[in-house]
């Protein structure tokens, strides 16, 4: 019982050495921008934001299929850009009760539904909602085929 109090560290941390350890914590990891998964999660960033550019851009309040469009594009890639930041900055890893692996194959399982849905609609509303050669159409055009690669044409 005498070695007792020499034993004992009385020390206490102060909440400034606490706040210092979080921040540090949330540094990006630009590993993740280099793998498969990062990569194509910033290749769908970046053709989601042309195709809900490229149908923005047109008066799409006026035809309901291009509101479905519209819609498709601008939820899937705000999740998808909820998706990447919390695997750049490694959140996933707190969040360890979640499957993310299961979660990620559900989302991209999810969203190609629905980019099928909006091609389709897309697609079969760009001839009649605009005439051939003028802006409006080339814009829905281009989304259509931002969002499906078109099909090869029989001869």
């Amino acid at each position: 019982m005498a070695e007792f109090p020499s034993k004992v560290s009385t020390r206490t941390s102060s909440p400034a050495q606490g706040a210092g350890t979080s921040v540090s914590a949330l540094r990006p990891d630009l590993g993740f921008v280099r793998s498969s998964l990062g990569a194509l999660m910033l290749l769908q960033l970046v053709l989601g934001l042309l195709v809900w550019a490229l149908i923005a851009d047109t008066p799409y309040h006026l035809y309901p299929a291009y509101g479905w469009v519209m819609f498709v594009a601008v939820f899937l890639w705000l999740v998808t850009i909820v998706f990447f930041i919390l695997y750049l900055f490694q959140l996933h890893m707190k969040l360890y009760m979640v499957p993310w692996p299961l979660v990620l194959m559900i989302f991209n399982v999810g969203a190609t539904v629905l980019y099928i849905t909006a091609f389709i609609t897309c697609s079969a509303a760009v001839e009649l909602t605009s005439l051939k050669g003028t802006r409006p159409y080339n814009q829905r055009a281009a989304a259509s085929t931002l969002i499906q690669p078109r099909k090869p044409q029989l001869l």
